[in-house]
């Protein structure tokens, strides 16, 4: 898989813990650095750990699927971004408090990393050396939430419904580029 997919990839999936990171940081009010390292690492951290474990969970049952793997990665990226461009749209208004703590955060990180679970799979059926992207979704996971803090804290929560949209868009579209590459 090229950079420019992982990338893309790991832009997608960190829009969830970018959107919550708004949240918090609007209803935090004042962001500092601290605050905005302490997010970013705990995002960072299991954005990074849920693909590799999705990456060893797929692996152990990829020989019996590589016939159809890639109808399987297009299929879990299409569900996973049809998701987020679903709850970007409900009227569903969730209210986050400002709590940085150990046990929120930990909830939170994982409530948001589920999807990434879900693209290891896919790198598994793919077959992609999983240490790259792995590095990649959680360095960019860490930038996005640590900004998206700051920006919430600055600015509100008014990009939060079009940052889930295009992560959505994003991980549609790679997947349509896996099943074209595949089938053609």
């Amino acid at each position: 898989m090229d950079i420019i997919s992982i990338l893309l990839i790991a832009i997608a999936v960190s829009m969830d813990a970018f959107a919550v990171s708004l949240c918090k940081g609007l209803a935090l009010g004042k962001a500092c650095f601290g605050q905005c390292v302490r997010i970013g690492l705990w995002f960072g951290f299991f954005q990074a750990l849920m693909p590799f474990v999705g990456f060893y969970l797929g692996g152990s049952f990829h020989v019996y699927i590589e016939a159809f793997d890639h109808w399987i990665a297009f299929g879990l990226l299409l569900i996973i971004g049809a998701n987020m461009i679903r709850e970007a749209n409900s009227d569903k208004s969730e209210s986050l408090d400002a709590s940085l703590g150990a046990g929120n955060l930990f909830f939170l990180a994982i409530a948001t990393s589920i999807d990434a679970l879900a693209v290891g799979i896919s790198f598994s059926c793919l077959e992609v050396q999983i240490l790259k992207p792995v590095t990649i979704i959680g360095a960019t996971t860490f930038c996005f939430s640590a900004v998206g803090l700051k920006i919430g804290s600055r600015i509100g929560s008014r990009f939060n419904n079009i940052a889930q949209i295009a992560g959505g868009v994003i991980l549609i579209l790679i997947g349509i580029k896996i099943l074209v590459s595949h089938l053609v």
